[in-house]
């Protein structure tokens, strides 16, 4: 039988540790909980000398679309006067997605228990901050309803961008893995048997054949080596990405990057307004706003510059000075925020921000993919001609001979 480390708490709010077995986790807390003892976390026992799985997330990750069919539900149940533990018991049963459903499993356990929603959230570590932070101030301003329902039309327009920027990227991507496969066929297979009979044919190369023939013999004979080389090669970039230092210093290349950082900028610039949009809406002080939205960014630069930034905003100085300060942010960014901060309409100029840029970055993706996609296609067709002439420019000479 499975041992677990339990974490909970007594009658007197004595919080205790143990180790206890349980044929499952759900088990084991449901055991706790008809005993009237507030539990905190379930946890599978890790054995002595066990190592965790090799490339195992500490943290599974969350569906974001299933979430947000998931908040859908949750906002219409509460607006038609259901008490929250009603609405979590009714939708846990009908999620389609096991993860998210365990999730709001352990949520409903722990509302039963009398844990306010948000710090239920909380506790499966899982969630977005945004959404964590949103839901304890519509527990103290009264709003849930409003604040849940909020965060479903950011997430609509957040999921909308992200699909039309993927979308944007496929055609590309697939251009250049078809590139990619016809190079490796030709140097693979191709230049090795034009190499086996100009070898048969005791023929004099030319220099650029020569150099050809030597690539495509190389890969040819160490295809398995090189092939683990790249493996290897790819394996340590990306232990290496996962670093600190390494995601600073991407982060650099990409914003000074001529034709895509531009686009990544105000990518980064579109998801922060629309991040403190919300939260301001929601009744979140704008300090807290910068503390939540920091670690809700994926890069780790613009976090860095939103935390310098807020401890700027912390000791008394204008958001829009804190920001432009960063050296980060696009002047009409900080134009905009400077209005708004002006007008007291920060909220609703952030959101104008947001659409601005999102605008802005369709229209450069549009215009950045159509020199990608010819410039890609010149590639494949200068390569492929230089193959072909390497390879029958021998054929001339033993023409002439003959």
């Amino acid at each position: 039988m499975p041992e677990f480390v339990l974490k909970y708490a007594d009658a007197q709010g004595s919080v205790h540790e143990r180790v206890e077995k349980a044929d499952t986790a759900q088990a084991l807390r449901e055991r706790y909980v008809e005993e009237g003892l507030l539990v905190y976390a379930v946890k599978p026992r890790r054995k002595l000398g066990e190592l965790p799985t090799l490339g195992k997330r500490k943290r599974s990750r969350l569906n974001l679309e299933h979430f947000l069919v998931f908040n859908q539900q949750f906002v219409t149940l509460i607006q038609a006067g259901l008490p929250i533990l009603k609405s979590l018991d009714l939708l846990r049963s009908n999620i389609r997605n096991r993860k998210l459903a365990e999730h709001v499993t352990n949520i409903h356990d722990a509302v039963k228990n009398g844990t306010p929603l948000s710090d239920a959230f909380k506790a499966e570590q899982v969630f977005p901050p945004i959404y964590v932070t949103s839901l304890m101030a519509g527990e103290k301003s009264g709003s849930l309803p409003e604040v849940i329902d909020r965060y479903v039309q950011y997430q609509k327009v957040s999921l909308s961008v992200r699909k039309k920027v993927i979308v944007s990227l496929i055609y590309p991507c697939l251009l250049v893995v078809l590139v990619l496969t016809l190079i490796l066929f030709l140097v693979t297979y191709v230049v090795p048997e034009f190499a086996e009979l100009y070898r048969s044919m005791d023929a004099q190369l030319p220099r650029p054949t020569q150099i050809l023939v030597a690539i495509g013999v190389a890969f040819s004979e160490h295809f398995f080596a090189i092939a683990a080389g790249g493996a290897g090669f790819v394996a340590l970039l990306s232990w290496w990405l996962r670093s600190e230092s390494a995601g600073n210093q991407l982060d650099r290349v990409k914003l000074r990057s001529p034709l895509l950082g531009p686009i990544w900028t105000k990518y980064q610039v579109s998801q922060l307004c629309r991040l403190m949009s919300t939260l301001l809406e929601g009744g979140i002080p704008l300090v807290q706003t910068l503390e939540t939205t920091s670690v809700s960014l994926g890069s780790k630069l613009i976090r860095n510059a939103i935390a310098e930034a807020r401890t700027k905003v912390k000791e008394g100085r204008p958001l829009s000075v804190s920001l432009a300060e960063t050296g980060i942010f696009p002047p009409l960014a900080i134009e905009m925020i400077n209005v708004g901060e002006s007008t007291g309409a920060l909220p609703s100029m952030l959101s104008s921000v947001a659409e601005f840029f999102d605008e802005d970055v369709q229209t450069a993706m549009t215009a950045a993919l159509s020199l990608i996609e010819p410039a890609i296609m010149i590639f494949m067709g200068v390569f492929v001609a230089f193959v072909l002439i390497s390879l029958y420019l021998p054929m001339f000479s033993l023409a002439e001979q003959l």
